[in-house]
């Protein structure tokens, strides 16, 4: 007999919680160690170097495989991502992409319910 509180039915029903949480330690560590680095000048100017070399080469990666099949243009957005971790400019042009991904979001299911509808009363014809 199994009970609710069993290791069968704990692996019969996954913690669907779980992954939040694990995101949110690794979101606060990465707040915490962030806040110790602004505290310290001198692993500033480092750290700075580091985020920019490595957006920039995500960037440089990305605009590479543009031209290829595959995620090209999306890769190109993450290092400006990266970027805009430590530099307000690129944080500003993140927020800008992400403001209109939402609209091209929104306009794409506004445009297959409307032609969905369409559909839907054709074929009653």
């Amino acid at each position: 007999m199994s009970t609710s509180g069993s290791p069968s039915s704990a692996l019969a029903q996954p913690d669907r919680a779980a992954p939040r949480r694990r995101w949110a330690r690794l979101r606060a560590a990465l707040t915490r160690s962030r806040s110790w680095i602004h505290r310290h000048p001198r692993v500033r100017a480092p750290y700075r170097v580091l985020v920019g070399a490595a957006g920039l080469s995500v960037i440089v990666l990305g605009l590479i495989l543009v031209p290829l099949p595959g995620p090209g243009w999306l890769i190109v957005f993450v290092g400006v991502a990266v970027l805009g971790t430590e530099f307000p400019a690129a944080h500003r042009l993140t927020e800008l992409v992400r403001r209109q991904a939402v609209r091209v979001r929104l306009w794409w299911r506004r445009r297959q319910a409307r032609n969905a509808g369409r559909a839907g009363t054709s074929s009653a014809a």
